[in-house]
């Protein structure tokens, strides 16, 4: 019917099958004219509308310049419209007659003028072109043959203008690929590429960074701007969107199940409410004195019960919903091109399937053969391009899914409650953000295979049948028979993986502490024991890797072996089922390539089934965190431990809270921010708050930012704040003023210096309300005497306002309003100095027992202030709230900073001229910026990794791989021989003895290279894991032996980043990428040898592919590679700033800034994700093109077939052609896994990086000390001069003096004169420039490093501990007996505490000590120190954070146990020092004074005015 009125319209026969039963085909004028002509219009019409609409959309015209492209394309499109009217033209003048009629394509060019002069660039348009171009080749030809046909041009102006138009339709599609960007936007397109076309975005042409990449090595600056909507704060919000409802009716779901176990909960709880409140009222609070001790051993049992409740006591199920809700769109967009790649993957066995029935039948016209070779390519193509698109979306799914994940943890992190807090460290928090997050990263990019695999399995399956017929069956039995064996694989792989993690969490906690207390090792010499302790972890580590790796390889083995199994179970049963069934070329080649489609998604199932098993486990571990309690923002809780709190603090009222070790003073200050967990009762707080936490805690930033910490920076107040708080002189000393950048955890500033910053953010804030945690234990006391009269006492900046000041310095309570005295938790008396005094309560003994230095306090001055400061040594721990702040400070190295200015300064410039004299000179520079290697990684680094797999291991696994392809090839060698019996015995019967050989060598090759898969997998795991041994035990031991410098310049993120991300890499990722790389090479390698044996025209085509195939890899490798090395760079400051943001939560929760933290992780995520965007479209941009390669081979080795079918077999044609048609996914693998494997081979560099550190002296030398060393303890300095690094200036300027046996040396002098290096010299923290120290007559610097920190004892500032028993916090080694433990915990006033634990000295201290208050953590260091023993003793101000009555055990312990020992103090407060034999004032690394303090007073000198300050005089002194 419908052709009736075509033929009537165009007066010729619309369609006839004789058309194309000839050598040369052609197509019927009449559908030329009409159907070809209609395609394209029906196209642009049906997409005029939504084009209309975003016309009518955008109101605003355009009046911007022109640019010169959209002129070309204007100019191009009205000399379209010209030849359409002049078509219009001709075909009027002449008689009108339909059948000349093309007037129908004008009305599309018109409507084509109107929405180009519109101004509309889409990708529509170029498909309309595309189509346009497509269709009219057709009359093209037609035109061109009829000339030839005739000998001349029958219609000279049709003729004329048809080719014209033409070439103008061929200009717009080129022009028309090019996306016209108006030059307002040029900016923003430089910045966000992708938000000019989504033509592009089909081929990725416009990757330009992969030019500018292999040009030179890209740098974060190159980086592009990130679309809103793949930004993080974007994602955040989404998400937390969608969380929320998910979370609430998941927590309804879990608390309808524990309704039915609450009655049980409530009866114990009644029973002992006491125990209920405690175990979760050990909040995190800054310091942990509130730990009264008796209390402890019940919360271990607390600790066992919740252990055997750990199985599922949270709200789960809802992480993988709010993730499919969130990302709703993008899922679906990528099923869509999944869906359409699966299909088109079916379609070239078919076409195959003719291509070889083409080549039997010699008689089919030759253009057939053409016509199917170019059908492979353009399905090919397409192919590639809807598997790229999908890629695309995937790749950009999973890392939206990793980046809000990231961010959620870090929101969560920031409103976490003190006890969900307490239940993961900063390292497992840390590793939810890396490790777990990144599971999801991998898994959601692969998610699709799930429904993919089994779709594309079905449909093999089905085709198979038509085929095969039922035979097919027993192939798909060898597959279920397959499936249980997977199933167990990964549920042991599962439980291994969960093992492995453990042991990773194990270890990076370790790696924690050491790195965090590694000055404390190195003072102590117990590198060894830790040494030993890691890697023994390390080893079960390793073990559990081991035995994964062997799962691996039998799951390897099995999906290896499948095909081969399946095909020979097939082929088997087909041929013997019947002698009728004959194995064709046909069939054999139609099902092998159907085959090696099902090979895809069997062996994808057991890794992506292994891979979200593992992710599993991630997914637990999120919600478990995610899901936890808040902190309760409704009230300001209280803490059970303070059994009777009434307090009531008038506004503008200053109140000082005062009490013994572990009262529970830090707990008030916890209490009152909402960070304890309440039993009952509220706080109710007018006001804003200003913490200052007993432990300074300072962020890696400007002093400046440290200070204003977010507020509006206003000069006046600034400066006042600065000049009350004692930091204009540090300024002055600062290389860069406020502008210096303090380095991670605050280390180039003093202890004083860093609680000085923390007072000045607090004052700068403006707040109502000052909770003030003991700040004046970390300064000098006549520095505390200046911080208190400026700020905070009755006449300083804060006199209006409410001030809670926890103190141990006495000299300031009279002038305080209220005093607060707090014992174990209760307050028991409240009420005015006098009040107090006179009630001769507990208070008034306190005060006579301490107040004796009293005296002259009331009437000194401070005249030469800003002479003397702090002393550079009171280090209080960093924040103690958790790990990352128990750091030692590693404040010395860089106390030059104070006047040399060993600091950077935030310069943007990376170019350092020595014009500038305000540039920091060489070694100002603190931090320095993270080296990151660029180009190529060197051959050395591929053979360091496989030196340390070992040779022999590597050489074998080459050659197993190599007779592994043999195999493979064989086989397929020998199939193709198979299929030409069917030729051989036509019409004949096929003898069985021919069958069953062929059956059993083609089953026998199947096996084999099973087998040798297996083998070689074996072996490189065997060989990788021993890499991994020796990769990382030589990291480790380097670190433990290189300088204290390098950890006073290196961040400690840097360095763990280095021991989680590398070795993770080396452990895990190296050694697959390795396998596949190895594999794919061979594969290709068998391909082309195949090909080229069939065909040999086709070496002729190998060279010009492989020179493309070359160049595409290097631009993209060079690209690539700097991506990910950008990224691994990029990575470290998201989990440094989350390590921070977790040590000063409460003083981040204080001032209430957790909006201001979320939005600075939004930007540093947003740094990392502008570099992993990039690389996941250099992927792209790698594979089309690399496909493209591929589609080629596909389409030369069927255009060689077709050319010399005449002299080749069918067979053969199909073995060839199957072959190509895998290539192209092979040679994209094969870049895609040896970039993977360049870019993973980057940690074995970085590792490397750190193995060849610089180490400090060796521990051990050949000249060893004698065994009782040293007896007397005599210390001399002979001229010892000292610099930190050599290109910074000296410290010590040539000391002399001579120090005798069992003398008590005081050593005092301000900030920066050297006190610290002294003790460091000693220790040979650093090493002499010139001079030596002597040591009862032996130079120190002659014997091992360990020979001479064993024979020393010093007790640091900071009390550092780690987690692990109590018992080894003190002896680490196992050399002394539990006898001699007692007897010095005993003595160091812990004997009742510890033994009135549960586990006594196996108690579990917490990672940093957590678990123990300041005091008692300081006690434990002098049990250390009487463990030890040793003729001489450091105390390096010990005593500056705890009370005065600790402070009086300590000393009189140390008077009495040390008497025969040589002691050298280093002082903050003065009358610790009074009654040395001598006193040595320091003076910028010189000694000034040196002589018995009662000399010294007299002297009337620079120790003299020092004393004057803190109140003591001649007359006190001799009093005292």
């Amino acid at each position: 019917m419908c052709a009736a009125a075509l033929e009537e319209y165009c007066g010729s026969t619309f369609w006839n099958v004789s058309y194309l039963k000839r050598p040369d085909p052609d197509l019927p004028l009449c559908v030329e004219q009409t159907v070809l002509v209609w395609i394209p219009l029906c196209f642009l019409w049906l997409c005029a509308p939504w084009h209309l609409l975003a016309l009518c959309q955008s109101a605003n015209v355009n009046t911007q310049p022109l640019s010169k492209l959209y002129i070309c394309k204007q100019l191009v499109v009205s000399l379209l419209f010209l030849t359409a009217i002049a078509h219009l033209g001709v075909t009027l003048g002449e008689d009108f007659g339909p059948n000349s009629d093309q007037s129908s394509i004008n009305a599309g060019y018109v409507f084509y003028v109107v929405m180009c002069l519109l101004s509309i660039d889409s990708a529509s348009l170029f498909l309309f072109w595309l189509l346009l171009v497509v269709c009219d080749i057709f009359p093209f030809q037609t035109l061109l043959r009829e000339a030839l046909r005739l000998g001349e041009v029958p219609d000279v102006p049709r003729f004329s203008l048809f080719y014209i138009s033409f070439g103008l339709e061929l200009i717009a599609l080129v022009l028309s690929t090019v996306a016209d960007i108006p030059p307002e936007a040029k900016d923003l397109i430089k910045k966000v590429p992708f938000i000019s076309e989504s033509r592009s975005t089909v081929l990725f042409v416009f990757f330009s960074m992969v030019l500018k990449g292999y040009k030179q090595p890209l740098v974060q600056e190159d980086m592009w701007d990130l679309n809103e909507s793949d930004s993080t704060a974007f994602i955040n919000e989404r998400f937390q969107h969608f969380m929320k409802p998910e979370l609430d009716a998941a927590r309804v779901r879990f608390q309808n199940k524990m309704k039915k176990k609450s009655a049980k909960t409530r009866d114990s709880a009644q029973e002992d409410p006491q125990q209920s409140g405690l175990s979760s009222g050990l909040g995190k609070g800054v310091s942990q004195d509130v730990l009264m001790m008796e209390e402890r051993g019940k919360t271990e049992d607390e600790k066992k019960k919740k252990d055997s409740k750990e199985e599922e006591n949270y709200p789960s199920s809802w992480l993988i919903t709010t993730i499919y809700k969130t990302f709703k769109r993008i899922l679906i967009e990528s099923v869509c091109f999944k869906l359409l790649e699966d299909v088109l993957t079916f379609v070239s066995p078919q076409l195959l399937k003719l291509m070889i029935s083409f080549t039997q039948d010699k008689s089919r016209y030759a253009w057939e053969g053409y016509l199917y070779a170019v059908l492979l390519m353009v399905v090919a193509l397409l192919q590639s391009l809807t598997l790229q698109q999908y890629f695309q979306r995937c790749h950009v799914l999973g890392m939206k899914v990793r980046t809000a994940l990231m961010a959620a943890v870090y929101k969560k992190a920031l409103v976490v409650s003190n006890d969900t807090r307490k239940e993961s460290t900063v390292g497992e928090m840390v590793n939810l953000m890396s490790a777990d997050a990144q599971r999801f990263n991998d898994v959601t990019t692969s998610i699709h295979l799930l429904w993919s695999c089994p779709l594309q399995i079905i449909i093999s399956i089905v085709f198979l049948w038509l085929e095969l017929g039922p035979s097919v069956l027993a192939g798909v039995g060898v597959m279920v028979l397959i499936i249980p064996t997977n199933a167990l694989i990964a549920t042991k792989a599962r439980k291994l993986q969960i093992e492995n993690m453990k042991f990773k969490d194990k270890r990076m906690k370790i790696m924690n502490e050491i790195l965090n207390g590694i000055k404390i090792l190195k003072l102590y010499a117990w590198e060894p024991s830790f040494q030993k302790h890691v890697e023994d972890i390390r080893g079960e580590e390793l073990k559990v890797m081991k035995k994964f790796a062997y799962l691996h390889s039998f799951s390897i083995l099995t999906s290896c072996c499948i095909p081969a199994l399946v095909s020979l179970a097939t082929f088997a049963i087909f041929v013997s089922v019947s002698n009728d069934n004959v194995l064709t070329a046909e069939k054999a080649f139609t099902s092998i390539s159907l085959f090696n489609i099902l090979r895809a998604p069997l062996a994808m199932l057991p890794m992506l089934i292994a891979s979200v098993v593992q992710t599993a486990v991630s997914k637990k571990r999120l919600e478990k965190f995610l899901a936890g309690e808040d902190i309760d923002s409704d009230i300001v809780r209280q803490d059970p431990s303070f059994s009777i709190v009434n307090l009531d603090i008038e506004p503008g009222q200053l109140v000082a809270v005062v009490g013994a070790v572990g009262s529970g003073k830090s707990s008030l200050m916890s209490a009152l921010l909402g960070e304890m967990h309440s039993t009952k009762g509220f706080i109710n707080i007018m006001g804003s708050l200003a913490f200052v936490p007993q432990q300074a805690w300072i962020q890696n930033a400007t002093l400046k930012d440290n200070i204003l910490f977010g507020s509006p920076h206003e000069e006046e107040n600034f400066k006042k704040v600065i000049q009350a708080c004692a930091l204009a002189p540090d300024l002055e000393l600062l290389p860069g003023g406020d502008l210096t950048e303090i380095g991670e955890k605050g280390i180039n500033l003093s202890g004083g210096q860093k609680q000085r910053v923390s007072l000045a953010r607090a004052v700068y804030s403006q707040a109502d309300i000052y909770l003030l945690d003991d700040p004046l234990s970390a300064v000098d006391s006549h520095v505390g005497k200046h911080l208190f009269e400026n700020v905070i006492g009755p006449n300083g900046i804060l006199k209006n306002k409410t001030r809670i000041l926890v103190t141990h310095g006495i000299s300031f309570l009279p002038y305080v309003d209220k005093i607060v005295v707090l014992e174990n938790g209760v307050i028991s008396e409240v009420g005015s100095y006098e009040n107090l005094r006179a009630s001769g309560g507990a208070f008034s003994k306190f005060l006579d027992t301490y107040a004796k230095e009293q005296s002259n306090q009331g009437n000194s001055e401070t005249e030469h202030f800003e002479l003397i400061r702090d002393g550079d040594d009171a280090q209080p721990d960093g924040a103690s709230e958790d790990t990352v702040s128990l750091t030692l400070e590693r404040e010395d190295s860089i106390r030059r900073s104070q006047r040399n200015g060993s600091v950077r300064l935030r310069r943007n410039t990376s170019v350092k001229t020595s014009e500038n004299a305000d540039e920091p000179q060489k070694g100002q520079k603190l931090i320095e910026k993270e080296t990151m290697e660029t180009g190529q990684v060197k051959l050395g680094v591929f053979l360091q990794y496989l030196r340390a797999m070992g040779w022999g291991y590597s050489a074998m696994v080459f050659l197993i791989y190599f007779i592994q392809t043999a195999a493979f090839t064989g086989q397929n060698l020998w199939l193709s021989d198979w299929t030409g019996d069917s030729v051989e015995y036509y019409n004949m019967t096929y003898p069985s003895w021919k069958r069953d050989t062929r059956v059993g060598v083609f089953g026998a090759l199947g096996v084999a290279q099973g087998l040798f898969v297996f083998l070689g997998t074996l072996l490189l795991a065997n060989a990788s894991i021993n890499a991994s041994r020796i990769l990382y035990s030589r990291l480790l031991n380097n670190i433990l032996r290189v300088p204290m410098v390098f950890f006073d310049t290196t961040p400690i993120g840097r360095v763990i980043n280095r021991f989680a991300k590398d070795i993770f890499t080396i452990d895990e990722a190296i050694p697959a990428s390795l396998r596949s790389c190895l594999l794919c090479l061979m594969s290709v390698l068998g391909t082309v040898f195949v090909i080229c044996l069939v065909t040999p025209f086709f070496a002729i085509v190998i060279i010009p592919l492989a020179l493309i195939y070359f160049f595409v890899q290097r631009f993209y490798i060079a690209t690539s590679r700097q991506l990910r090395r950008l990224d691994s760079v990029s990575r470290s400051p998201i989990y440094s700033h989350f390590g921070e943001t977790v040590s000063g939560l409460s003083v981040i929760r204080a001032y209430k800034h957790q909006d201001r933290f979320l939005k600075h992780n939004e930007v540093t995520i947003d740094e990392n994700l502008k570099s992993i965007y990039l690389r996941i479209v250099s992927d792209r941009w790698l594979a089309i093109r690399l496909e493209f390669v591929g589609n080629l081979v596909v389409f030369f080795a069927a255009l060689f077939a077709v050319i010399s079918r005449d002299s080749i077999d069918s067979n053969v044609v199909g073995l060839s052609v199957s072959y190509a048609l895998n290539v192209t996914q092979t040679l994209n693998w094969l870049v895609m896994t040896t970039s993977a494997l360049e870019t993973n081979i980057v940690a074995v560099e970085r590792v490397n990086e750190y193995t060849q550190l610089k180490n400090e002296a060796d521990w051990v030398t050949d000249t060893r000390p004698p065994q009782m060393w040293p007896e007397a303890g005599r210390v001399q300095f002979e001229n010892f001069k000292v610099r930190y690094r050599p290109e910074l200036d000296l410290v010590l300027h040539g000391i002399t003096c001579d120090i005798d046996s069992t003398e008590k040396i005081g050593i005092v002098g301000r900030t920066g004169a050297g006190k610290s290096s002294l003790t460091n010299c000693l220790f040979r923290i650093i090493e002499a420039a010139e001079g030596c120290i002597r040591i009862d007559d032996v130079d120190i610097s002659t014997i091992g490093l360990h020979d001479l920190r064993n024979r020393l004892t010093i007790i640091p500032q900071d009390p550092v501990l780690f987690s692990g028993s109590l018992r080894m916090n003190l002896d680490p080694f196992d050399k002394f007996s539990d006898e001699e433990i007692w007897r010095v915990l005993e003595l160091s006033h812990l004997q009742s505490y510890v033994s009135g634990l549960q586990e006594g000295l196996q108690h579990k201290v917490a990672e940093g000590g957590e678990n123990l208050s300041v005091g008692q953590r300081q006690l434990l260091c002098l049990a250390r120190a009487l463990l030890r023993k040793s003729r001489i003793l450091i105390l390096d101000e010990a005593t500056a954070a705890v009370d005065l009555e600790t402070d009086n055990l300590i000393q009189n312990t140390i008077h009495k146990e040390f008497s025969d020992c040589t002691v050298l103090t280093i002082a903050h407060r003065l009358h610790s020092i009074m009654d040395s034999s001598r006193v040595m004032v320091l003076d910028a690394g010189k000694i000034l004074e040196f002589d018995s303090p009662s000399n010294l007073l007299e002297k009337e000198g620079h120790f003299y005015a020092m004393a004057k300050d803190a109140g003591i005089t001649l007359e006190s002194n001799t009093h005292l």
